[in-house]
């Protein structure tokens, strides 16, 4: 193995590629002939502990993923071993269907058998259209909700029956239904948030979901009860979840090799390539898949700040990265990757390949260390220039060994980045607001639709626009795919938005590690995917032991 070793760089947290990837390396059972089997308990790990239970408070995965085994939405991704890892359809959750009237209006039927968890101050009361009406009111208009653009496009919520909810847009948004199916979306209680505020507290995590959330004990577990009064019938097999909380690569490793949890120990049920012959030789009948994640690493500089105006030293910083040197050392992929733009890969069609990218963005990913000399002394640096750049550890060791690589790639250019390590939860309260000096490096969020890579950095209002891009021509290419309902001409306009931002050096070379995500052989009717829907994926599979 090269000098990297120990690679988690997409613990954070595609169409043809994703199929054939998928297919070809899917050694799964197949579902036929099997009978569902209750009772067990799910065992799986995460990184770190949630940072409350408030899905408009923050934007980490370590909240969302636990909110996804006790809460709903109106709608969500299909689950299930039919739906290949990039692949989004969706279905209803707590609605029962839906209707679009027009361009900008949504009818809601809600299922008449929802109840929240029977636990005070709800006390298992019925969910209704009022419910709805308050979850994304509150979505829109709290402040400091990163993931308000998710919604952006509602101007107002009607409740027009106790089960029927209407949804009226300012615009046309051709990824409304995508945005509502956001693991951001959970319905939250009126009663919780009027009693516990912040949501922080465990006694606040109560949803509609499958599981019930019965204790958390932090940096050691969270467990899950089965929610008796679930509304779908006969879900969920499993009795519970427990879910462990360690840091460590090498004891998750180690309590996934010794039986203590029945999915790979990475994020996303991914097992290092690097440990994954290991694996198989100690787990007969082990199942897995491989497909591109769709989480990348994220380079982030001040376009109004010197020397970061200028294109040709945005340019110099891609032709100095290497993405070979990041990918063939990463214990994830040992070698195994793809080359994407701002879209990952991992969203298929929507993702336009390399070799069409516009002439400056195909040269980016030539990696060129003379060349990026040249342009840095083109444009007034030919000693290069110090820098300094945000980060985390928090993403774990081998993203730190993968901001590395970035660091002795650029310091060959003469680019000198001296690093700013911070704690996970200052990193994510203020580097990722744009609330750095000169740079940033870090990892995106999973989102399973394009719009959401694309406007949250580079529209003027996000939030999460931390390079502080405002170019009119970007805006409004992105606001017109919004409004085109026809796939072919959408796609075709997605691409264009991602030629123009590697043609300008809004965002540089990126790569993302194509995985093999794995579980235990016991565990049946399961496939995963891309995102934070870990209880949407579970809770129709089942133990069978």
């Amino acid at each position: 193995m090269a000098s990297l070793t120990r690679r988690e760089l997409l613990k954070t947290s595609g169409g043809a590629l994703v199929a054939a990837t998928a297919s070809a390396a899917l050694t799964i059972e197949p579902v036929a002939a099997q009978t569902p089997r209750r009772g067990g308990v799910f065992r799986l790990v995460m990184q770190l502990d949630p940072q409350g239970f408030d899905p408009h408070a923050t934007l980490s995965f370590v909240t969302m993923i636990p909110l996804s085994f006790s809460h709903s939405r109106l709608v969500k991704v299909k689950a299930g071993p039919s739906v290949k890892p990039g692949t989004y359809p969706i279905e209803p959750d707590v609605a029962e269907s839906w209707t679009r009237s027009n361009d900008t209006t949504y009818v809601f039927k809600l299922r008449k058998d929802v109840r929240w968890h029977n636990k005070p101050p709800v006390n298992g009361r019925e969910l209704t259209a009022d419910d709805v009406k308050y979850t994304y009111d509150r979505f829109r208009t709290i402040q400091g909700n990163p993931n308000r653009q998710f919604l952006e496009s509602v101007d107002r919520i009607d409740v027009l029956d106790r089960h029927t909810v209407r949804f009226v847009l300012k615009e046309p948004s051709a990824w409304f239904l995508d945005m509502l199916a956001s693991t951001a979306t959970w319905l939250v209680a009126r009663e919780c948030v009027e009693k516990f505020g912040d949501l922080k507290k465990v006694e606040s995590a109560i949803g509609t979901g499958p599981w019930m959330l019965e204790r958390w004990e932090p940096n050691v577990r969270l467990v899950y009860v089965r929610n008796p009064n679930y509304f779908v019938p006969g879900l969920p097999y499993a009795d519970g979840v427990e879910i462990l909380l360690d840091r460590d690569p090498s004891s998750r490793l180690a309590s996934w090799l010794g039986g203590k949890i029945d999915f790979a120990p990475e994020y996303q049920m991914v097992v290092r390539r690097l440990d994954l012959d290991v694996a198989r030789r100690q787990k007969p009948g082990l199942q897995s898949v491989e497909y591109p994640w769709p989480v990348m690493g994220l380079t982030g500089f001040k376009l109004d700040r010197e020397p970061f105006k200028d294109v040709r030293v945005r340019r110099a910083l891609s032709r100095a990265t290497s993405l070979a040197d990041i990918f063939d050392g990463n214990a994830f992929s040992l070698g195994h990757y793809v080359a994407q733009g701002v879209v990952p890969a991992a969203l298929g069609e929507w993702s336009v390949p390399i070799d069409q990218l516009g002439p400056e963005g195909r040269k980016d990913y030539q990696f060129d260390t003379a060349d990026a000399k040249r342009l840095l002394a083109a444009a007034g640096y030919p000693n290069g220039f110090k820098t300094t750049v945000d980060t985390t550890a928090g993403f774990g060791p081998d993203f730190m060994d993968y901001v590395q690589v970035l660091v002795r790639n650029w310091k060959d250019a003469g680019i000198d980045a001296e690093l700013n390590v911070k704690e996970y939860g200052a990193y994510v309260s203020t580097t990722i607001f744009g609330k750095f000096d000169k740079m940033m490096a870090g990892l995106r969020a999973i989102f399973t639709q394009p719009d959401s890579y694309l406007a949250q950095l580079f529209l003027p209002e996000s939030p999460l626009n931390i390079l502080g891009v405002h170019d009119g021509k970007l805006t409004e290419m992105i606001r017109l795919q919004r409004r085109t309902f026809d796939v072919a001409k959408r796609r075709d306009i997605i691409w264009e938005v991602q030629r123009y931002v590697a043609e300008e050096g809004y965002f540089g070379v990126n790569g993302s590690a194509r995985v093999v995500s794995a579980w235990d052989a016991p565990v049946k009717n399961f496939m995963p995917n891309n995102g934070y829907d870990y209880g949407g994926r579970l809770m129709a599979a089942w133990i069978a032991k």
